[in-house]
């Protein structure tokens, strides 16, 4: 990846929906150019996709929580195949430490949240889990 690559994912990162003409004009280049660059990140998983950032104002009915979660040796792989069934869980982390995954959920009440807590814990395999219910966002880094 050169410097007009990264130029360019710059550029995307800030707005995906911009045109390759527009695209081209801002790098300075030939829209065949930005096309054929487009197509390569695109073919090497460079760019993986586009999507959209939703706004505090769309994501304002979801509840949100990490949920911190200890499991059984071995267990792993089956409790994260019933994790991904479950649409309320966003993301799935592993980490160290005495917990080994971090949750992040939403769930549009507190009832729908109260429930998938009580999945997760119920799950075969979990050992102990600490919720932690989002309050307000103070800082958004996540492109």
């Amino acid at each position: 990846m050169d410097d007009l690559d990264k130029a360019l994912i710059g550029h995307l990162r800030t707005d995906a929906r911009q045109s390759v003409a527009t695209l081209a004009r801002k790098l300075r280049v030939a829209r065949t150019t930005v096309q054929s660059r487009l197509d390569r990140l695109e073919t090497s998983g460079a760019i993986a996709g586009y999507t959209v950032k939703l706004g505090a104002e769309a994501l304002r009915p979801l509840i949100r929580a990490s949920v911190l979660v200890g499991i059984e040796p071995r267990s792993q792989a089956a409790i994260l195949s019933r994790l991904r069934a479950m649409p309320e869980i966003e993301r799935a982390f592993t980490t160290s430490g005495r917990f080994d995954l971090l949750l992040q959920v939403a769930a549009e009440s507190t009832t729908a949240l109260d429930a998938v807590l009580d999945a997760v814990g119920g799950l075969p395999g979990v050992r102990l889990s600490e919720s932690l219910i989002h309050l307000t966002t103070r800082i958004d880094r996540a492109q």
